[in-house]
């Protein structure tokens, strides 16, 4: 036991008989507060010398401190100063860092390293040279006869090659007298080369193309940084039909100011088309200007700043696709938030910057919100909502009658939740609602001062139950043990005939048409100036079955089944809304079915049907296939109707090569309505997409489009998955 006299720091049982004079074999694995030292198999061996107090492992040995590893053959580590000197196939780990060599001498107490013949990565980047030394904790290392590279491969296409490297891991990297090389060929001498080791890049995107709308383009975008949080773009584009467009980007982000980003676009537009709404030419000088910013003022304490400018309501259609789709109309607003433990402060300015939009314009207002809270020591809890501002409808393009007033509303409710049975949850709920209307301002609608009362009740009424069965198991369906969940609900709101009924009064945050059914409680439902009458129970069932896959939960079923029962519906209003259901089914960890479903019990009829399934059992192929149907109404707009049929085939042949094919069909008239076909290649260090695409349009003549797109591996443009649901990213736009 001389040995662990010797070094009361470390602890080691165990030992083996008749040790050799002077050293100690020892367990798997030994450690004290700084230092571990593990065996990596049963031929690894450990000994500790306690006369120099040296540990010695050979045949695969991993050295562990404070979230460094190091891994080799053999090690030798001096307890007295943490020197380590390692050898064959070492392999030092750090963070997101790592480097390899033949031989290493590191100190783990001040992070000086010294290596030879070795390999390093900082992801992205890769290196690989004769000596390496520098102090690994304050990552900073001096590289000498390497080269780096963003191509992860033994023999890259591209690489910097110099005889003495600075680097900051983390930060940047520089060179003197360095050399480009493509392949194995010197093609620029480089005098002075710097690189910037974060993710600020300096680089171009080019996506040449051709649309039949635009001709032949050639779209530019040069990224840049400008401070370590601040980072620029510069765009040019070329359009053979629509003329070259220009505009600066700027994104930053924790700065003093917070983070955001400047957009600014502009285009002297060769062939602007006609409004749709107005059947005006539009302005051929185009441009749009997007800029926001959202601060942290202090703890809680936020603001956020939007301002979205155009000179036309389709600019972003044409050279902004996908922005597009995903917000047609966006808005422009400042809101500051100041957030209490049970209070909340808002204070929301929303100007109409685009006259062509339809807006609320709010100049301002300003809420204070009570979350639901304890009321003292009673039982019962409070929530409040009140807002005082001046609004204004403007109605854009549309030929409608614009009005403002001012409005004050607060809303205050209690509540009594309540637990019967060990599992029955009651809440029973009480509440009541002032409105203060001003006189309107405007031409067409009058209305005079006016004060509107509500009074509201019910109760929300639920449990939920569960059954686990342990030793349920299918290796087939990956079930490891199975939990039924169910929870039913019902949830009964009461709110007598106010005294003005909406079109009594001045409409400005109204009922917006949905898909889904809408909150029926205050405060969530929201629509301050369409409040009405109900006498409303909605239904409430959700069913779930779990399982435990790669040791998460995971639900095999999520269906949930809704309706609303009017007892006194209004006059348009049936008794029964539509029934919802959502389904969302998992038989296995690689094939999902999702279904919404909106079915009319008094005209008995399907309103919306929405089905997917998507199959994806490995990364060489894999399948989406859905079906959209939604029958509209008036409230939704002309042509709202929809019977789609849409398919996504993804399948890669080899590393190098792999293919997409995506189609949009409509049924109701027999229309391959889009297109998209893409080929990817895998050059190595990027990746190309060759993407063609039509579209048959309803109104004017088929699109066509073909671009080419590559991506950096080592900078992807694109998140996971983004180019499958949002393929307008392919060409450009």
């Amino acid at each position: 036991m001389a040995a662990a006299e010797n070094s009361p720091s470390l602890s080691a049982t165990n030992f083996v008989a008749d040790p050799p004079p002077k050293e100690t074999q020892l367990p798997d694995a030994v450690k004290n507060d700084e230092v571990e030292i593990t065996n990596l198999s049963d031929q690894s061996e450990l000994e500790y010398n306690s006369t120099d107090a040296i540990w010695y492992g050979r045949h695969g040995v991993k050295v562990t401190y404070q979230g460094m590893v190091l891994v080799a053959n053999q090690v030798a580590m001096s307890e007295a100063t943490g020197d380590v000197i390692a050898d064959g196939n070492v392999r030092f780990e750090n963070q997101k860092q790592y480097f390899v060599g033949e031989h290493v001498e590191y100190n783990f107490k001040t992070g000086q390293a010294v290596t030879e013949n070795f390999r390093l990565g900082v992801s992205p980047f890769f290196g690989e040279g004769l000596k390496l030394k520098g102090n690994v904790q304050e990552k900073n290392l001096t590289l000498g006869n390497a080269f780096f590279t963003t191509d992860d491969v033994k023999d890259p296409d591209f690489r910097i090659r110099a005889k003495e490297f600075k680097a900051v891991m983390g930060k940047y990297l520089s060179a003197k007298g360095a050399t480009l090389y493509l392949g194995k060929s010197p093609v620029m001498y480089l005098p002075y080369y710097k690189r910037d080791l974060t993710k600020h890049e300096t680089f171009w995107k080019v996506v040449p193309g051709y649309r039949s709308r635009f001709g032949a383009y050639l779209l530019n975008s040069y990224h840049f940084p400008i401070t370590t949080n601040i980072s620029g773009t510069l765009n040019l584009d070329l359009y053979e039909k629509r003329g070259v467009g220009v505009g600066p980007d700027v994104h930053w982000e924790k700065t003093p100011v917070g983070e955001g980003e400047f957009r600014a676009y502009y285009i002297k537009d060769g062939k602007a088309d006609v409004d749709p709404f107005t059947n005006k030419e539009i302005d051929s000088e185009r441009h749009r200007i997007s800029f926001s910013d959202r601060v942290t003022l202090r703890t809680n304490l936020t603001a956020k700043v939007v301002v979205r400018e155009m000179s036309d309501p389709f600019v972003t259609r044409d050279f902004y696709e996908s922005e597009y789709r995903a917000n047609s109309q966006p808005r422009s607003f400042l809101e500051v938030n100041q957030l209490w433990s049970n209070w909340s402060l808002d204070f929301m300015a929303q100007p109409q910057v685009n006259s062509f939009f339809q807006t609320v314009e709010r100049l301002p207002e300003v809420k204070f919100s009570g979350l639901r809270q304890q009321i003292a020591e009673t039982p019962l809890y409070y929530e409040s909502d009140s807002s005082l501002g001046y609004l204004r409808f403007r109605a854009g393009e549309q030929n409608l009658p614009e009005y403002a007033a001012m409005r004050a509303d607060s809303f205050h409710q209690i509540l009594w939740p309540q637990t019967y049975f060990g599992w029955l949850n009651l809440v029973p709920r009480v509440g009541g609602r002032f409105t203060q209307y001003s006189a309107t301002e405007g031409e067409s609608i009058t209305f005079d001062d006016r004060s509107r009362f509500l009074f509201n009740t019910g109760a929300e009424l639920s449990f939920k139950a569960s059954r686990l069965w342990r030793g349920a198991e299918s290796k087939f369906w990956e079930i490891n043990g199975l939990r039924h969940i169910i929870e039913p609900s019902m949830n009964y709101v009461f709110v007598p005939s106010p005294n003005y009924n909406p079109s009594e009064l001045p409409q400005f945050d109204t009922e917006i048409p949905s898909l889904r059914l809408l909150p029926i409680d205050f405060p969530d439902y929201n629509a301050v100036d369409h409040i009405d009458s109900q006498n409303v129970i909605r239904f409430g069932l959700r069913n779930k079955l779990q399982t435990k896959r790669e040791d998460k939960i995971q639900n095999v079923v999520n269906w949930a089944l809704y309706t609303d029962w009017r007892l006194n519906p209004r006059p348009d209003q049936q008794t029964f809304s539509d029934v919802y259901s959502d389904l969302d089914l998992r038989p296995r960890s690689w094939l999902t079915f999702n279904s919404q479903l909106r079915y009319d019990i008094h005209e008995e009829q399907w309103n919306q049907a929405y089905h997917t399934v998507t199959i994806s059992p490995n990364d060489t192929w894999s399948v989406r296939l859905g079906h959209m149907y939604f029958r509209g109404g008036p409230e939704f707009g002309p042509d709202s109707d929809n019977n789609t049929i849409f398919s996504s085939v993804y399948y890669k042949f080899n590393e190098n090569w792999a293919a997409r094919v995506s189609h949009h069909f409509e049924a109701r008239d027999g229309v391959l309505e889009e297109q998209y076909y893409t080929v990817y290649r895998d050059f190595r260090s990027w990746t190309g997409a060759l993407t063609l695409r039509l579209r048959q349009n309803r109104t004017g003549p088929d699109d066509f489009a073909v671009a080419f797109t590559f991506n950096l591996k080592a900078f992807p443009r694109f998140r996971s998955g983004q180019d499958r649901d949002q393929p307008s990213l392919l060409l450009g736009s």
